[in-house]
C-alpha cells in the first residue's frame, strides 16, 4: 500500500499587499491550497487562532511595513514601523514555531551599502556577510531583526531588492523610478517578481532554511533599466540624472546602493531544475511582457 504525500496548505500574509497578491495568484494557478489573510502579525492571540483554524503546512509571510510612498516614512513613524518589521514578524515566525509549520519570509537586502571590501563592480555580498547600511530606519530594522529570527529552526528568509513585476503597478520599481525628476544611476541587483516568486514556493514547499539573496544574478543601473524601458514600453520615455549627494538633499532617509551574491539561490535552485535569469536578460524578457500586456 502506497501512502498519500500530504497536500501542502499555503497561508499567504500580507493578503492585500502586493507581494501577497502575486503569491497567491501563483499558487491558484499551481492549484495548490491557499488562504490569504491581513491579520496584524503583532496580534500573537489572533495569529495563533489562525494557525489553528487554517492549520497551514507553509505559512509565506509577505506583509510588513515600508512605508508609503516610500521608506522615507518610516523615519517619522518608527514605533510603528518596529510593532511591524520587528514584532510582528518575530511574533508570527515564533507561532509558527510552537505550531511546527515552515515560515518564508520576504525580506530586504538594503541591509548593505557599496563598501571598500565590495566596490561598484567588485565583489558582491554574501548571505553570511553582516549589514553595513543604517541609513534608514527601515533598514536598521531589517537588518536587525535578520539577525535573530536567524535562530529558529523552521524560518527560511529571502532577500529581495528592488522588486520588479511585468505591469507597473505602483509598488514596482521600476514604476517609481519613471515617475521621478531625477534617478542616480548605479548598478544594484533587482528581483524580477515573476523570474523569483515561483522559485520561493519551491524551496518552501521542500522545507529549506537559512538565508537566501533573493535576486536575479548581476547588477544593472538605473539608466540601463531606463534604457530597456524605453526601448520596449514607452519610446517616448525621457529622464534626467543626478549624483547620490544632490539626492540626499531632497529624501529623509539614505538609500542603499549595493549588488547581492546569488550564487546559493542559483546553486539550490539548479536541485530543483530551476534557472533564474541574469538580471539584463531578465529585464528585457520582463519588458516585452509588460509590452505585450498593454502597458504604457
Amino acid at each position: 500500500m502506497v501512502l498519500a504525500t500530504p497536500r501542502h496548505k499555503f497561508l499567504v500574509w500580507g493578503g492585500n499587499g502586493w507581494v501577497a497578491g502575486h503569491l497567491k495568484t501563483i499558487l491558484e494557478s499551481q492549484d495548490k491550497e491557499v488562504v490569504a489573510t491581513t491579520v496584524r502579525m503583532e496580534d500573537r492571540e489572533s495569529v495563533l487562532k489562525l494557525l489553528d483554524e487554517v492549520k497551514p503546512t507553509h505559512v509565506l509571510n509577505a506583509a510588513g511595513c515600508t512605508g508609503r510612498p516610500n521608506v522615507d516614512w518610516c523615519e517619522d513613524n518608527r514605533e510603528a514601523t518596529i510593532r511591524s518589521n520587528v514584532i510582528g514578524t518575530l511574533n508570527l515566525a515564533d507561532c509558527c514555531f510552537l505550531r511546527n509549520i515552515h515560515c518564508t519570509v520576504f525580506a530586504t537586502g538594503c541591509i548593505y551599502h557599496y563598501d571598500d571590501k565590495h566596490p561598484i563592480g567588485g565583489a558582491s555580498f554574501k548571505e553570511e556577510d553582516p549589514a553595513n547600511f543604517d541609513g534608514s530606519f527601515y533598514s536598521a530594522t531589517k537588518s536587525k531583526v535578520e539577525e535573530i529570527m536567524i535562530h529558529y529552526p523552521n524560518v527560511l528568509i529571502l532577500r529581495l531588492r528592488m522588486p520588479v513585476s511585468d505591469d507597473l503597478h505602483g509598488r514596482n520599481f521600476v514604476t517609481k523610478i519613471t515617475k521621478y525628476d531625477r534617478v542616480v544611476d548605479i548598478p544594484n541587483s533587482n528581483t524580477i517578481l515573476t523570474d523569483l516568486l515561483p522559485a520561493s514556493i519551491i524551496l518552501a514547499e521542500n522545507n529549506e532554511l537559512g538565508v537566501y539573496n533573493f535576486t536575479n544574478p548581476g547588477a544593472i543601473s538605473h539608466n540601463e533599466v531606463l534604457a530597456l524601458f524605453k526601448k520596449h514600453v514607452r519610446p517616448s520615455f525621457e529622464w534626467k540624472n543626478f549624483s547620490v549627494e544632490e539626492q540626499s538633499k531632497v529624501i529623509k532617509a539614505g538609500r542603499s546602493n549595493c549588488e547581492l551574491d546569488s550564487t546559493k539561490l542559483v546553486n539550490k535552485l539548479k536541485e530543483y531544475n530551476y534557472t533564474v535569469p541574469e538580471i539584463h536578460e531578465a529585464y528585457e524578457q520582463c519588458f516585452i511582457r509588460m509590452a505585450k500586456n498593454g502597458e504604457k
